[in-house]
C-alpha cells in the first residue's frame, strides 16, 4: 500500500472505532449482549490495527507539521495536546475494561467502561479532527 493512503487509513480506522462504540453502547444499553460484546470486539479490533498503521506511518514518514497560522493553530494544538494524552491513557483502560469482561466481572467492567467509553469516543473523534486539519483543510 503507497504511504500516502495511511493517514486515510487511519481516520477510517478511528471513524469505524467511534461508531463501534457507539452501537456497542446502544446494543447493551438495550441488554443485547451478545451485540454489544461483538461491537465492542470489533471496535478493539479496528484500533489495534489504527495503532499500528499509525506507527508505521510515523516511522516511516516523520513528523507531519500542521500548517495553519493564528488561532486554528492555537486550537489544533490544544485539541492534538489533548487527544495524544487521552490516547496514552486509553490503551490501559480498555485492558482493564475487557479483563474484567472477560472474568465475567460485570459490576467492576460496567464501573470501569463508564470512564473509558467516552475517553476512548473522544480520541477516536479527535483523531479524525485532527486528521482533516491536517490533511483535508487548506490554511
Amino acid at each position: 500500500m503507497e504511504l500516502s493512503l495511511l493517514p486515510s487509513v487511519n481516520a477510517s480506522l478511528n471513524t469505524a472505532s467511534a461508531l463501534l462504540l457507539i452501537f456497542g453502547y446502544l446494543l447493551i444499553r438495550q441488554r443485547a449482549i451478545t451485540g454489544h460484546t461483538l461491537c465492542m470486539l470489533l471496535a478493539c479490533g479496528t484500533s489495534t490495527l489504527f495503532l499500528v498503521s499509525y506507527l508505521y506511518y510515523h516511522y516511516h514518514h516523520g513528523v507531519t507539521h500542521f500548517p495553519g497560522h493564528g488561532l486554528i493553530r492555537f486550537f489544533y494544538f490544544a485539541l492534538l495536546i489533548s487527544h495524544t494524552i487521552l490516547a496514552v491513557v486509553i490503551v490501559p483502560l480498555v485492558l482493564t475494561t475487557l479483563f474484567w469482561a472477560f472474568r465475567s466481572r460485570f459490576e467492576k467492567h460496567k464501573a470501569i467502561a463508564r470512564i473509558t467509553l467516552p475517553i476512548w469516543i473522544y480520541v477516536s473523534v479527535t483523531g479524525v479532527v485532527v486528521y482533516w486539519m491536517l490533511y483535508r483543510t487548506k490554511y
